[in-house]
């Protein structure tokens, strides 16, 4: 520590113990200011500018030593002094004392701050040496966080102390007038019929509102600030461009349309985007097929006589189509037309935060929905390219059923289209890196659903890195296993390691909409990009990448888009429920084990084995579980997963509680069908209710039935 930290460090600490040794604290309480207020009128009409120079060094010894009592010394200076005057005071007394802090901050913290952490800052001060003045003007002006705060955390930062002190200035402002001019009606009451005044109540509503107006203002300054440079068009082809007829662009279409509002949607490809046509419908589509090949070689354990399964591939790949087919027209443009929408085919590009170019034609509207959705993600292995590999978009071309599968990935879309090929009869291997199959599950799912995966036939290989691709008449791929290389032959390969979103030349770059590290566009609360009139959904904007989330969040994108003006709404990740269709189904939804552990959040685990489940049984179908989290203590559910048959089916009830705060009390008292297999959730929250029995309070029971009895 130099001779000026030194000298700093012994001021503030002396002038802090004055400050608590004669309880300096107690003079700015308001009761206290009250009960003197007329002495301290009369003194001031006496002597004015002494009056307002004594009280303009405390307000910067206040603000300056950062100890309560700014808030009370505004409200006085407005009763003591009028509104300008105290205004004139306050402001720049305020300022000053920031300033100060500032400095005091800057000399004693920043070179050890920013020489212990200038690495993790880099960011952070390059923002900041670029944009610091914005940000310091929204943290004045919307005071979130306190201001001493304020002043300690911007001397470690890069801002000049000229533009640290009007930016200030400027920023503080009008919060100091509302609070000056509530504190010049207080000084006017001298009877409690005074508090029901015009004056002193709108002065009150002025507090209340200030907040919400600073709010406003400062998104309004933030987004003519990001417009800044672009030339909005006098009026507008539309009131909103939705880029991509997938899940998201449909639903925001579709609610666009509904409230009257002219939309355009756009679309490179096929109307129905992934999900109808490369996604969740043809896939649902082949596992039924291949469950149903399964069901068939299980004739003998329903008392059948044994039959062969002749699969034929290709008329299994025609009904996927005839599916998608008859779903299509949910999704046609004919539909769409009707309903009001303008409906474009074409590449898009945005070339404005307004407009958009789709094959050499320019279209406007005041805000646009980005929901282009995402793509197989290709990993970087050498010979890949060599080899006529498949993904979830291009298998559903197969007319033949490949002898020898490799699939490359564990996720949902690996683990259900490998178990469902192997069902059909391919000799199926699956390759992960991760250490377990499903790796987002709990240990004990991955490894219910991977000993069914081996049941059947299928090889497992986990902890698997491929190494290279080898094209030749008998295809092979090397992978390292724990430090050892295998060669796997194969006759296709499947790749299944991901999705990316689809964001490449559609001009986002030239419009400042950023990207994550996992190529995702960056969106806020309200779905909104860095440009505020492009808003983003679906699998382009994640984190979720479900059909189901995407509709969710197009509701929110769209909404927000059309009507934020006036109420936007945060999108609700609250209840996010997923399946995965392999045999046995897994249903998930909230928390489960290995996160709430991730997290350090506790929780209690409630199981229940649907083995012992009479519908189960009956059906050939008892095996699998149902698991839940509860708080500690309490029968609110935090997470639930359900492995076994239609465990898609069975978690809806769990979403359905957590999202309007039901517990397993609830569930407990409510009559489930029987026999069904909807009764396991019902008996897993007879077993948490069984764990919490009162043992105490049956014994006396005992007792009494005891003494019935004689």
């Amino acid at each position: 520590m130099n001779k000026k930290q030194l000298l700093i460090v012994s001021v503030i600490g002396l002038a802090l113990l004055a400050w608590f040794a004669l309880d300096l604290g107690q003079y700015l309480q308001l009761a206290v200011v009250q009960e003197r207020m007329d002495e301290l009128r009369s003194w001031y009409q006496r002597n004015p500018l002494l009056a307002g120079a004594a009280y303009f060094a405390v307000y910067v010894a206040v603000t300056g030593l950062s100890v309560p009592g700014a808030a009370v010394m505004t409200l006085a200076g407005g009763a003591l002094f009028g509104f300008w005057y105290a205004l004139l005071l306050v402001s720049f007394g305020s300022t000053v004392g920031a300033t100060l802090a500032f400095l005091v901050s800057r000399t004693l913290l920043r070179d050890w701050v920013q020489g212990r952490f200038g690495r993790q800052l880099k960011a952070i001060n390059s923002g900041f040496a670029r944009d610091g003045s914005f940000y310091l003007f929204t943290l004045r002006l919307v005071p979130l966080f306190p201001f001493f705060v304020i002043n300690l955390l911007m001397g470690l930062l890069p801002i000049g102390v000229w533009r640290y002190y009007w930016v200030s200035q400027l920023g503080m402002l009008p919060a100091t007038a509302v609070y000056v001019n509530a504190g010049t009606q207080l000084g006017q009451l001298e009877s409690l019929a005074g508090i029901v005044s015009p004056g002193l109540l709108g002065s009150f509503v002025l507090l209340g509102l200030f907040p919400l107006l600073a709010r406003f203002l400062v998104g309004w300054l933030a987004a003519r600030r990001k417009l800044a440079g672009w030339d909005r068009p006098d009026s507008f082809d539309s009131n909103l461009i939705v880029i991509g007829a997938g899940s998201a662009g449909l639903v925001s279409a579709l609610i666009a349309a509904t409230v009257k509002a002219k939309v355009t949607l756009v679309e490179r490809d096929t109307m129905g985007g992934d999900c109808l046509n490369t996604g969740c419908v043809p896939s649902k589509a082949l596992i039924r097929s291949a469950r149903m090949a399964r069901y068939a070689g299980r004739a003998e354990e329903f008392g059948l006589a044994p039959m062969t399964v002749n699969v034929r591939f290709g008329a299994v790949m025609q009904r996927v189509q005839r599916v998608i087919k008859t779903i299509e027209p949910h999704d046609s443009v004919e539909r769409f037309t009707s309903l009001g929408v303008d409906c474009l085919q074409g590449e898009a590009r945005i070339v404005s935060p307004w407009e958009v170019e789709v094959d050499g034609r320019r279209i406007s509207a005041p805000r646009i929905v980005l929901a282009s959705g995402a793509r197989p993600r290709m990993p970087d292995i050498p010979g890949l390219d060599g080899v006529d590999y498949l993904t979830s978009d291009s298998v559903w071309q197969l007319q033949q059923l490949p002898s020898r599968l490799l699939v490359l990935g564990a996720g949902p879309i690996g683990c259900e289209l490998a178990q469902a090929f192997c069902a059909l009869g391919s000799e199926v291997t699956l390759v992960t890196h991760a250490e377990r199959i499903m790796p987002r599950e709990d240990p004990e799912v991955s490894a219910h659903v991977q000993a069914a995966f081996v049941a059947e036939g299928m090889q497992v290989i986990c902890a698997a890195e491929p190494l290279a691709f080898h094209a030749t008449p008998e295809n092979s791929c090397v992978v390292s296993v724990g430090g050892e290389q295998r060669s796997l032959g194969f006759d296709r390969v499947l790749l299944a390691v991901g999705r990316t979103a689809n964001v490449d030349n559609m001009g986002l770059e030239s419009v400042g909409v950023a990207c994550n590290p996992q190529g995702q566009v960056v969106v806020d609360d309200y779905l909104r990009t860095a440009m505020p009139t492009i808003f983003a959904a679906g699998d382009v904007a994640g984190p979720y990448q479900f059909t189901h989330m995407a509709s969710h969040q197009a509701w929110y994108a769209t909404v927000n888009a059309l009507f934020g003006r006036f109420r936007r709404f945060r999108v609700d990740y609250s209840v996010v429920p997923w399946a995965t269709f392999t045999d046995p189904e897994v249903g998930r939804v909230g928390l489960n084990e290995k996160e709430a552990a991730e997290r350090g959040i506790a929780c209690e685990v409630s199981r229940y084995d649907i083995s012992d489940l009479d519908r189960a049984i009956a059906d050939g179908e008892a095996g699998g579980f149902v698991k839940v989290l509860t708080a500690p203590g309490s029968d609110r559910i935090l997470g639930a997963t359900i492995v076994g048959y239609h465990a898609g089916e069975l978690i809806n009830e769990f979403v359905m509680a957590m999202k309007h705060g039901l517990g397993l009390n609830k569930i407990l008292a409510t009559i489930h069908i029987y026999p069904t297999l909807g009764e396991s959730n019902k008996f897993l929250a007879g077993e948490w209710r069984k764990a919490r029995k009162p043992e105490k309070l049956l014994a006396l029971v005992e007792r009494y039935h005891r003494m019935v009895r004689g």
